[in-house]
């Protein structure tokens, strides 16, 4: 499992950055689900899937929208490993539960099946949804998401500047509110980094350290290649 804190880096093209790193990734793998149901400014599916066509036409690997086949539960059973892009996360969070699509994904997942997240395809894979970036433009029935990581993530995670005459909450603000309430550990993605996911380990990958928030600790940086599991339970 490869969870991303974005598709694109500045100046890049979509999943550029990434391509060397889902080339072995996906190395045994001919095609691909899509599930486009984040809809990046209110894109259309169709639209969402032909962008993630052609970025994946260098590994020669066949791409196919869950939107464009009979049964979503079906696809996922029957995929040979699956992308969930990025976008707003309340809307794929929404549509995934009208699909009922979130314990299939788990078990296949947990079961082998490759899994790409980028952006809110990655905040689903924490235990919940409540550490996103995204304003909650719909009500999904409930906020717990595919708990396939022991950890919230906050992808796109910007450090305080100093300089900024704003005046609003900075990211690690809002993870400290977050952290009045809940007890899970969070981990600021930023730009450009990710994590792997591969038998017991969970490594950070990218130039990039994460930042590591613990309710009741003060944050800290985990440098990059560092395994991330030891967080696993930790409070």
């Amino acid at each position: 499992m490869i969870v991303a804190s974005t598709s694109t880096l500045y100046g890049g093209g979509y999943l550029e950055y990434l391509l060397p790193e889902l080339s072995k990734f996906f190395e045994n793998v001919s095609s691909l689900l899509f599930i486009p149901y984040a809809r990046p400014g209110g894109m259309s599916h169709d639209d969402y899937t032909q962008r993630v066509r052609t970025a994946f036409q260098p590994l020669a690997i066949e791409v196919k929208g869950i939107h464009e086949l009979d049964s979503a539960r079906d696809a996922v059973k029957k995929a040979e490993a699956i992308f969930v892009g990025g976008g707003n996360t309340f809307v794929l969070l929404d549509r995934l539960y009208q699909e009922d699509l979130l314990p299939v994904i788990r078990e296949v997942v947990r079961s082998g099946t490759p899994y790409l997240g980028t952006s809110a395809g990655s905040n689903i894979t924490g235990p919940n949804v409540m550490t996103t970036n995204d304003m909650p433009i719909v009500d999904p029935p409930s906020l717990k998401a595919l708990d396939l990581l022991p950890f919230n993530l906050n992808p796109h995670y910007l450090d305080p500047d100093p300089d900024s005459k704003h005046q609003g909450e900075t990211r690690e603000t809002r993870i400290a509110e977050f952290h009045t309430y809940n007890e899970q550990v969070v981990i600021g993605l930023r730009e450009g980094s990710w994590i792997e996911v591969r038998d017991e380990q969970m490594l950070l990958k990218g130039s990039l350290s994460a930042r590591i928030f613990k309710p009741g600790f003060k944050a800290y940086e985990l440098e990059t290649g560092q395994d991330l599991a030891p967080l696993a339970g930790q409070q």
